[in-house]
């Protein structure tokens, strides 16, 4: 009787341990976000049934000026080697410096509006929106600037540095010391091309991004 009641006891202390050791694991095993945290970066996936290039042209395009060509190349961590299949999300503010609305937006809509647009590298990489340069906000606040997010294949989505303008006048070089150089500079250099306004800018992808591997 003696000895089966010592070993229901070692029975009960193995199951404690093997739980309290499961437990333990389990809660020192947290997944970490590339990028870290992101408010909004879901939006990247309203693109619904939109088939998605490497070439995106932004509503109200044709009725804003300056008009503005947004292009470069995505490269991998190496900075050498096109990446491909690399969904790109940009929005931003109209010439009033508002994130305009037509009323009937839903999810993230509603705060992003409607200028937006989606690309998809090809295989060598390339990217180019069609749009119009933003406004800042108009109490000053903010320079102008183009949101981004990206989602890679294989890894969650995270947002890189704004599209900046580099003679925007509101881009003090507080601001640009507070920068992080996500995926790379965003700091922008118009230069105007057949009558468009024409910004290149090539991103590397994870460069400055936390928990990247």
């Amino acid at each position: 009787m003696d000895i089966k009641f010592r070993t229901f006891q070692l029975c009960i202390l193995l199951a404690l341990w093997v739980f309290t050791s499961c437990n333990a694991q389990t809660k020192n095993t947290t997944t970490k976000l590339v990028g870290g945290g992101c408010e909004g970066c879901e939006a990247i996936f309203e693109y619904g049934d939109q088939k998605l290039t490497p070439i995106d042209t932004l509503p109200e395009f044709q009725n804003n000026e300056p008009k503005l060509k947004i292009t470069g190349t995505v490269f991998k961590k190496d900075g050498k080697t096109p990446a491909e299949n690399v969904i790109f999300y940009i929005y931003h503010t109209n010439r009033n410096g508002i994130y305009e609305t037509k009323g009937n937006e839903t999810d993230w809509a509603r705060r992003h509006g409607f200028i937006r647009g989606w690309v998809k590298t090809g295989k060598d990489g390339k990217y180019t929106f069609y749009t119009f340069r933003p406004a800042a906000y108009p109490d000053g606040s903010e320079p102008e600037h183009i949101h981004t997010t990206v989602k890679e294949p294989d890894k969650n989505e995270y947002y890189l540095d704004d599209y900046l303008f580099n003679d925007d006048p509101i881009l003090t070089q507080n601001t640009r010391d507070k920068l992080n150089n996500r995926g790379g500079s965003g700091i922008t250099r118009p230069i105007e091309e057949n009558g468009i306004l024409t910004i290149n800018r090539d991103i590397i992808l994870g460069k400055n991004i936390p928990n990247y591997e």
